[in-house]
C-alpha cells in the first residue's frame, strides 16, 4: 500500500493535536477577557449533542433498513451501530436497532433487558412474536428502540436450517406492516462477526449495507469475501441490496498505517466512504460497560462528536438520495 501525499493533509482528527484555547470577551463592559478553556469547549459540545434544538436531522421520505456487517470481529461494528442509532434518535429520528448477534452487545450498550426468557429477536425469527412485541425503548432516547438478543439466539442458525424460506425469516418479520407498529425512520441490524445464516437473513431483509472498517491492515484482508457474499445475496436473494456506506473506525493519527488504510479504502470505494472517521477513543470503549452509548456517557468527547458527524452524513445522504 502506498501513501498518497494529497491525502496527508485531509481534515481527519488526530489524537496528537494540542488543545487550542481562545479568548472570548466578557459582557461586563470592561477590557478583561475570559479564557475559552478545553473544559468549557467540551461542555459546549456536550450541550449541543444532548440538546440539539435547531439541529434536528432530515427525515427520509422512505424507511431505511441498514445492515451493519463485517465478518471480522473487533472492527467497531456493534459500537458503530449503537452510536449511530443513538445520534439519529437524539436528533429527532425514530430509530430501531435489531441485535442479531448472540453475544448481545448492542442490547447491553442500549441498556435493554436481554436475559434468557426476555422476548427477543430469536422468537421473532421463529415466528412466535412480532417485531413490535419484542422491541424495547432504550433509556438513551424515547426515539430509540431495540430488539434484544438473548443466549437463545446462539442455536438459531441450526434451527433455521430446517425451516422453510430460512434466508427470509427476518425479512418477513420486518414487513412494512410489521414495522408500521413502531414506525421507525431507520432500522439498523447488527450482525454477528460471521457470514452465516443470521448475516444472510440480515442482508435479505435490508436495502443497504454499512461496512465498518478498522484502520489497520488486517481489516482489509477479509473484505473481499464479504463483498463476494453481498454479490451472491444480490444475485440470488435480494437484488435491491447495495453497499451504501463505508465507515472508517479506530483511526489513530499517530500512525502512517492509518493514513494508508484510509487512502486505500477511499480510493477503492470513492464517495461511499464517509468523510468522517471515528478516532480510537477510550471513552468509546468504556461506554458499553456503563450500559450507555458514548453520546450519553461522554457527549463532549471526540468519539461522540465523530459519531454524531457520521450520523449527520448518513442522514443528509439519505435525504438527498430520496429527494433525487
Amino acid at each position: 500500500m502506498s501513501v498518497y501525499p494529497e491525502f496527508q493533509s485531509a481534515d481527519v482528527p488526530r489524537e496528537t493535536e494540542p488543545p487550542k484555547t481562545k479568548a472570548k470577551p466578557t459582557n461586563n463592559g470592561d477590557d478583561s477577557a475570559v479564557v475559552w478553556t478545553p473544559i468549557a469547549e467540551e461542555a459546549a459540545r456536550a450541550a449541543s449533542v444532548l440538546h440539539p434544538d435547531e439541529s434536528l436531522l432530515p427525515r427520509p421520505t422512505h424507511r431505511r433498513v441498514i445492515t451493519v456487517a463485517n465478518q471480522k470481529g473487533g472492527v467497531g461494528k456493534t459500537t458503530s451501530t449503537v452510536n449511530l442509532a443513538a445520534a439519529l434518535a437524539i436528533h429527532g429520528l425514530k430509530t430501531l436497532v435489531i441485535d442479531l448477534d448472540p453475544q448481545g452487545n448492542a442490547s447491553t450498550a442500549l441498556a435493554v433487558e436481554h436475559r434468557s426468557g426476555t422476548p427477543s429477536v430469536y422468537e421473532v425469527l421463529i415466528g412466535e412474536i412480532s417485531i413490535a412485541e419484542a422491541a424495547q425503548v432504550s433509556p438513551t432516547s424515547p426515539n430509540l428502540f431495540c430488539v434484544p438478543a438473548t443466549i437463545d439466539l446462539a442455536g438459531a442458525e441450526i434451527e433455521l436450517v430446517s425451516m422453510v424460506a430460512r434466508e427470509s425469516r427476518l425479512k418477513e418479520a420486518l414487513s412494512p406492516e410489521a414495522l408500521d407498529a413502531i414506525n421507525p425512520d431507520y432500522v439498523f441490524i447488527d450482525c454477528p462477526p460471521s457470514l452465516g445464516l443470521l448475516t444472510v437473513n440480515a442482508m435479505v431483509a435490508a436495502q443497504e449495507v454499512l461496512i465498518p472498517i478498522q484502520c489497520e491492515y488486517y481489516a482489509l484482508e477479509g473484505l473481499s469475501q464479504l463483498l463476494r457474499n453481498i454479490e451472491l445475496v444480490q444475485q440470488h436473494l435480494n437484488p435491491d441490496l447495495g453497499i451504501s456506506t463505508i465507515l472508517l473506525t479506530m483511526y489513530d493519527g499517530r500512525t502512517k498505517l492509518a493514513d494508508q488504510v484510509t487512502s486505500e479504502v477511499r480510493g477503492h470505494f470513492g464517495d461511499v466512504a464517509l468523510k468522517t472517521v471515528i478516532p480510537r477513543s477510550v471513552k468509546v470503549s468504556e461506554a458499553p460497560g456503563f450500559g450507555q452509548t458514548v453520546l450519553t456517557y461522554d457527549p463532549g468527547s471526540r468519539g461522540s462528536m465523530s459519531y454524531l458527524d457520521a450520523a449527520k452524513e448518513i442522514a443528509i445522504r439519505g435525504a438527498k438520495e430520496e429527494g433525487a
